[in-house]
């Protein structure tokens, strides 16, 4: 675990980052793995219910994705403070939370699903399907909500390669479970849900073994530490404001998708394959922003300014070169990729005509991704949150100048508006961040 004045190198950085981005790839393959055990059955229900509780759940759990950004911030600054009990206790902190919020969803499971049945109605034999998956997945919920907090330790600790052995572990062990529980006992839906639950709580034991360093001495169970009115205020402060920030940016490609409806069956699924190019540009370069995260909180910590920025100009600089070789890739490469996702001739020329957008997007994109990063290290979530809030209000206004007069095309401008916004807001705010480390 190296302190807040180590140097900040290349080398440094890229140990944080590969493994995330490594770990990343394994996601949507175990996607594909699941659709995939359930298609052998023949049937069309199995596969629209594993898929549709897998959908449910992902809405209900990203509620606190937040647990793994805050972690991640004020765990780095404690880290570079040099203050190891605060690092164990913020552990304790974030694991307490997961713990008691999936018990609550737990507790809450009839009015959850009713809701989400609700906003989502399916048939009859559809609904019935899901119904049995969520009952036993919802089972995991503690360790899924706490490897949140896990997660962002070991980033916050650069310890990504635990990270990656976690997701391997994980996944490598679901896709096992799904194959001997589906095809070889016949379990069906039961058979994927079952494999998940006890793929997360295995992961859930591995990752408190990855972060054993927290539990070796009694800061862990420091329960005046732990639960110190100032620190939970703090804690709650941050996670708070990353969570308003979330929703306002996943209420933006919401509003991206159902803008996208009212243009035509074709335009949206063009778009909808396009904007698998922005989900391959989030796991690519989600690792370089996790890097800035880490470093740029061990510098906050440590109190030292030009860490700070050199943390930021070298994370971003790795950043930008994954932008460019992404875009360069979407731009050669895309017209492949667009005929692999869709088979309509009319989706695949939409999708053609649009894609310069989607190759533009990781290049515009990357300010805000990495100023994104930047400010979660240094847990400076308020300056975060208010640009955002900023960012969707010139989006809005952008939404309704370019859409009616440019129709699609406007609507994937108004979305670079966005990322535009975001990377200004935030630039504009960061000399005030560097300058309050002292």
């Amino acid at each position: 675990m190296q302190d807040g004045s180590a140097p900040i190198t290349h080398r440094r950085v890229l140990q944080i980052a590969i493994p995330i981005v490594l770990s990343n790839a394994t996601v949507p393959i175990l996607g594909a793995v699941d659709t995939g055990v359930v298609g052998q059955m023949g049937l069309a229900a199995p596969i629209g219910a594993v898929g549709m509780g897998a959908v449910i759940l992902s809405a209900i759990y990203w509620i606190f994705g937040f647990l793994r950004m805050g972690t991640t911030g004020l765990a780095a600054q404690a880290r570079g403070a040099g203050d190891t009990a605060e690092t164990g206790a913020l552990l304790m902190r974030g694991l307490l939370l997961g713990g008691a919020a999936g018990l609550v969803f737990i507790l809450a499971q009839v009015a959850v699903f009713a809701g989400a049945f609700a906003l989502s109605p399916a048939s009859p034999e559809v609904e019935a399907l899901t119904r049995d998956y969520l009952e036993i997945r919802i089972w995991g919920a503690p360790a899924t909500i706490a490897l949140y907090a896990v997660t962002g330790w070991l980033i916050a600790v650069e310890r990504t390669r635990g990270v990656f052995v976690l997701q391997v572990w994980m996944n490598g062990l679901n896709i096992v479970l799904d194959l001997w529980f589906v095809l070889g006992l016949g379990w069906g839906v039961e058979g994927v849900a079952v494999a998940t639950l006890i793929a997360e709580w295995t992961g859930l034991a591995l990752g408190l073994w990855l972060c054993r360093d927290a539990f070796g001495g009694n800061q862990w169970r420091d329960w005046a530490r732990i639960f110190d009115p100032a620190r939970l205020r703090r804690m709650l402060q941050v996670n708070s404001d990353i969570m308003i920030r979330s929703v306002l940016l996943t209420g933006s490609f919401t509003t991206f998708l159902f803008v996208g409806a009212d243009l035509g069956d074709v335009n949206l699924a063009a778009n909808q394959v396009l904007l698998q190019f922005l989900e391959i540009t989030a796991f690519a370069l989600d690792g370089f922003a996790f890097s800035a995260e880490a470093l740029v909180g061990g510098a906050v910590g440590a109190k030292n300014r030009y860490q700070v920025r050199r943390a930021s100009i070298v994370a971003s600089q790795w950043g930008v070169g994954g932008a460019l070789v992404l875009g360069g890739v979407f731009f050669a490469a895309g017209p492949a990729l667009i005929d692999l996702m869709a088979t309509s001739p009319d989706v695949r020329s939409a999708a053609r005509e649009y894609l310069f957008w989607a190759a533009l997007a990781p290049v515009i994109g990357i300010a805000s991704w990495m100023f994104d990063g930047v400010y979660i290290g240094a847990t400076w979530t308020r300056a975060m949150r208010n640009a955002m809030i900023q960012s969707v209000a010139i989006y809005v206004v952008a939404l309704f100048i370019l859409v009616p007069t440019f129709g699609n095309h406007g609507l994937w401008a108004a979305l670079m508006v966005l990322n535009v916004a975001r990377g200004i807001t935030l630039a504009l705010r960061y000399p005030k961040l560097e300058a309050q480390v002292a």
